[in-house]
């Protein structure tokens, strides 16, 4: 197995072990059993390149309408979750000045997230702790359309710190690391 490809595998186990085993969002198993899950790894050797695969990404969904959402994964760079952090404020910007408020929306993931006010060692970091950085790109209509029947949306990230500190640190990061 080539190097990429061994990549988008991993990510797809974490996503199926963590993300959907875990019901971390409860609207991924539909987008994988429906197929329409793109994963794309990026070699961005600076920030100008991962800024161009994240517009190139925004560009392929406008065109194809089959992808519900997509993993830019940055397997090589961004290993500093600050420098990460800095990636994600880039995504943010490309989604304003092209034209995207409205119609996509991007979540982070990295091996080392934490959230603003957890400790490093809080087992809730690991709702966004992925086996690579990546970039989650959805259509804000897909989310719209989960959401609409979906019993207090809102709950969700509670929900979810709340089940991954019941687990505790060391399961999730065992569950996580599995994966790779």
């Amino acid at each position: 197995m080539d190097q990429t490809a061994e990549i988008i595998a991993q990510t797809r186990n974490w996503i199926k072990v963590t993300v959907i085993g875990c019901n971390f969002c409860p609207f991924a198993a539909r987008e994988v059993k429906q197929n329409s899950v793109r994963y794309e790894v990026a070699y961005a050797g600076s920030a100008i390149t991962a800024r161009q695969a994240f517009l190139n990404e925004c560009i392929r969904l406008d065109k194809d309408s089959s992808i519900g959402t997509t993993l830019l994964i940055f397997p090589d760079t961004y290993a500093v979750f600050a420098d990460y952090l800095k990636l994600v404020r880039v995504a943010e910007e490309v989604i304003r000045r092209k034209g995207y408020e409205g119609v996509y929306q991007v979540a982070g993931f990295h091996p080392l997230y934490r959230f603003a006010d957890a400790l490093p060692d809080d087992a809730a970091n690991y709702t966004n702790r992925s086996v690579y950085p990546m970039l989650h790109l959805l259509r804000e209509s897909s989310i719209h359309k989960a959401i609409t029947n979906y019993p207090n949306p809102e709950g969700i990230p509670a929900r979810n710190i709340e089940f991954a500190r019941q687990k505790g640190e060391a399961y999730m990061k065992l569950l996580r690391d599995s994966c790779l």
